[in-house]
């Protein structure tokens, strides 16, 4: 209900604005993920670079994506990456020096990275389809995940409980 009337709120308002200035924080905060020495600060630039990203899916009105963002990447993996740089206490140290000896090799490969890009964007015949969208969208997810992909969404649950289990046993100090 609150994201089916944050989406009205949007449609009724001019998205265009809205749109490059998520697109502005993503690239911003994405160049600070890669850029900053300090990794921590990395994180947290990664964590406003995914919230930036949910916004663009409630601007493109796919609520159960954005919900799955935050949920998912914004609360469990940046926060298991936030754990992983405080537990480590190897990263922290002053003695390590932080230094990137292939700066031409990897401007190279970016710049021959944006060409494809824009090449491939460029010569695509998009095929649009103007679809109706579907009513009550994330209702429908739901129905379908407890119906007819309940095996697959028990099975991933079990997976993601193992590696759970499995990063504990690895992470738990052994007492001598």
């Amino acid at each position: 209900m609150i994201l089916e009337n944050l989406s009205q709120l949007i449609s009724d308002i001019s998205t265009q604005p809205l749109f490059y200035l998520f697109s502005f924080v993503i690239i911003a905060s994405a160049m600070c993920v890669v850029s900053l020495k300090n990794i921590f600060h990395s994180a947290l630039f990664l964590i406003l670079t995914l919230f930036a990203v949910a916004g663009i899916y409630i601007l493109l009105h796919a609520e159960f994506l954005a919900v799955v963002q935050v949920l998912i990447y914004v609360g469990a993996v940046s926060v298991l990456i936030i754990f992983a740089i405080m537990l480590t206490s190897r990263l922290a140290s002053k003695k390590i020096e932080q230094s990137n000896e292939q700066v031409t090799l990897g401007l190279f490969i970016c710049v021959l990275f944006l060409l494809a890009s824009v090449g491939s964007l460029t010569y695509t015949a998009w095929n649009t389809v103007d679809l109706p969208m579907i009513e009550h969208n994330i209702l429908t997810i739901g129905k379908l995940l407890m119906t007819r992909y309940v095996l697959p969404f028990e099975v991933v649950s079990v997976v993601l409980l193992a590696a759970l289990i499995g990063a504990v046993v690895l992470a738990r100090e052994e007492k001598a």
